[in-house]
């Protein structure tokens, strides 16, 4: 006998894991409603935001439901691959729930979990090359990856304070511009204009602002316009965190 509430928890398991790498709404939807089919359920409904993801099925005369509430997250390009090709093998081959349980389990077990050295490195490398894209020197460009890095440790410090985004953008813009202004100061760097938009690129949020314009492209306007109305947000946080730096530094 099919037990609907372990294959509804299945599928909006994946879904939910999905929503955690970044996955577009549509995705989501899609996933979660092939896994019910896959396993016989016709009669599934699915419902995701950005923050909360619904599925229910009609069976035996009764309705059943599961939700999830999606924390705040980034983007895990590995898991999004990972739950994408659980999903097709679930859709291919339905496999018992318990061992579909099992593979799910295995599969978050191996995602990959970068040091935080490798991290700060990351937002080194990406600030001197954005420093460089937009006609930087060298010397700006290395001033730049030391205020890119001044912001993966800004974040580091306010997620261990559990701050919420705005905080630790604004937070994250304005170590960057005060680093830039004392590089400048010192002659290691030329252009303290360069070296700040280069380390800013690291908090423009372009993947949600993207994610946004095709969600509403697709119909889905409710998760296009939070997602867009989130870039615009992390957008003026970026401007008051650098712009407050900056006023405060020629006060001095």
């Amino acid at each position: 006998m099919v037990n609907v509430e372990e294959i509804l928890d299945l599928a909006v398991e994946v879904g939910y894991q999905l929503q955690l790498a970044g996955g577009e709404i549509y995705r989501v939807e899609e996933s979660v409603g092939r896994i019910l089919r896959a396993y016989g359920i016709e009669t599934g409904e699915v419902f995701a935001i950005p923050n909360c993801l619904i599925a229910s099925a009609h069976t035996d005369g009764r309705e059943v439901t599961s939700m999830r509430r999606v924390p705040n997250h980034g983007t895990d390009i590995w898991k999004l691959e990972a739950m994408n090709d659980l999903c097709r093998k679930l859709c291919a081959v339905p496999l018992p729930v318990s061992q579909a349980r099992r593979e799910l389990e295995e599969k978050l077990s191996e995602e990959k979990q970068y040091t935080w050295p490798v991290i700060l490195l990351a937002h080194y490398v990406a600030a001197a090359m954005f420093t460089l894209f937009f006609g930087g020197s060298w010397r700006d460009a290395l001033c730049a990856g030391v205020c890119g890095a001044a912001i993966g440790l800004t974040l580091w410090w306010m997620d261990a304070l559990k701050a919420n985004l705005l905080i630790r953008t604004i937070a994250g813009g304005g170590v960057s511009a005060l680093l830039a202004l004392g590089f400048a100061a010192v002659g290691l760097g030329d252009s303290v204009d360069l070296m700040t938009i280069g380390a800013l690129m690291i908090l423009v949020p372009g993947v949600s602002l993207t994610n946004a314009v095709r969600d509403v492209m697709v119909g889905d306007m409710v998760s296009g316009l939070s997602k867009l109305a989130e870039a615009v947000l992390v957008g003026i946080a970026i401007a008051l965190g650098t712009g407050l730096a900056l006023g405060v530094a020629r006060l001095f």
